[in-house]
């Protein structure tokens, strides 16, 4: 079976690019929404265990924070490299750039499952003590 090569034109991977940006935009807002709920608690709550929990998600938020920080960083810089490859007249990039894009999508969808598991885990904590 032979391999097919995957095609990036400059527009698709703009196009991706904004789709990235909006979702990690989204992220940083649930994360704001998490760290207020993570204040209510503080309030309520006196036990030890669920104080360290609380400070375990805080210190999980800041982490996740600063990822999607480098992942927006990351997607900027690419984008400055389709301009300039777009001012060349030249649609599709190289294959260096390619591979980059590739990648990063890649690293994108693991993100996305790393994610998808602290938010499961911090609702199951939030049902137990809300």
């Amino acid at each position: 079976m032979e391999l097919q090569k995957e095609v990036l034109y400059n527009s698709n991977m703009h196009f991706e690019h904004q789709q990235w940006n909006r979702e990690l935009a989204f992220w940083q807002d649930e994360l704001k929404s998490f760290n207020n709920r993570l204040s209510e608690l503080v309030t309520r709550w006196t036990d030890k265990y669920v104080l360290a929990q609380l400070e375990h998600y805080q210190n999980e938020f800041v982490l996740h924070g600063g990822v999607i920080e480098d992942l927006l960083e990351a997607i900027e810089k690419h984008e400055i490299s389709i301009a300039g490859q777009t001012k060349t007249g030249i649609e599709v990039l190289n294959s260096s750039l390619a591979k980059n894009h590739i990648e990063f999508r890649n690293r994108l969808d693991s993100q996305r499952h790393i994610y998808a598991e602290l938010k499961t885990e911090f609702f199951r904590f939030l049902s137990k003590y809300m």
